[in-house]
């Protein structure tokens, strides 16, 4: 993150916010969802690029690429939300999907959950992402849900690769 003078008083970004300097760059993501009752799976590649927004505090992210639906396109943003003492993400993407979710990093993982009733028709579902730093420039990652009260399954894998 480049260092940048501020006005005294102006906020600065914490270490967390910091820890989201990982993310900046251009990536590409390969992987496999799994067949479930959300479709008959298959795999995935598609680049996304992240830059700080201004002030940095928050990484804005745009990605394209194949999925087994097709095309898609996305936009998200990670951000630390010092209230909660968590980092939330939302996305929005060319599929319809809108996903939010709340997370904590304990090393180098980077775990992040949520509930939803919008992914199961109308019926309440857990998720979670856990993604592994491997190196600078590579991160494995899985996707899990589960009903509330169910264990959880495994409904995707996935790599990302730091191009730029």
């Amino acid at each position: 993150m480049p260092a940048k003078k501020r006005a005294a008083g102006t906020p600065k970004p914490s270490r967390a916010h910091r820890k989201l300097d990982f993310f900046a760059g251009k990536w590409r993501h390969e992987g496999e969802i799994k067949p479930s009752s959300f479709g008959p799976g298959g795999k995935f590649t598609y680049t996304e690029t992240c830059e700080w927004f201004a002030g940095g505090f928050a990484l804005v992210c745009r990605s394209e690429g194949a999925v087994p639906e097709g095309v898609m396109k996305g936009l998200s943003i990670l951000g630390w939300d010092a209230a909660e003492k968590s980092y939330a993400y939302f996305e929005i993407n060319s599929t319809g999907e809108l996903l939010y979710s709340r997370g904590k990093v304990r090393g180098k993982i980077w775990t992040s959950q949520n509930t939803s009733k919008r992914l199961l028709n109308g019926k309440p579902v857990r998720t979670r992402m856990t993604l592994t730093q491997v190196s600078r420039d590579l991160a494995k990652y899985r996707f899990e849900m589960g009903a509330p009260g169910q264990p959880m399954k495994l409904v995707m894998t996935g790599n990302q690769t730091r191009i730029d």
